[in-house]
């Protein structure tokens, strides 16, 4: 049975496990690098809203607005690109 990961935003929460749909319809999955992600809804920005949690603690996310945040924790490194500045906005 799949968990509720401890990461969720905006109302928006994942599983952990191999891969699914929650019943909000996000899916989830790990990609072929051992990274979890989880699809989050609709964005302005291309590939719509989604975060990925990597193997090697950092996080990424692309927010509904366009922005997207990353930050690795083990190296105290963290970027918020603003939805003016990500460049798939305006898909």
């Amino acid at each position: 049975m799949s968990q509720r990961s401890s990461h969720s935003s905006s109302g928006h929460s994942c599983y952990s496990g191999a891969s699914g749909v929650t019943s909000n319809g996000s899916q989830y999955g790990f990609n072929s690098t051992g990274n979890h992600f989880c699809t989050r809804g609709d964005s302005s920005a291309q590939g719509g809203a989604y975060h990925y949690s990597n193997a090697n603690g950092s996080y990424y996310y692309q927010n509904a607005n366009g922005s997207t945040y990353y930050a690795n924790p083990n190296t105290g490194y963290a970027r918020y690109t603003p939805p003016t500045q990500n460049p798939r906005n305006g898909k």
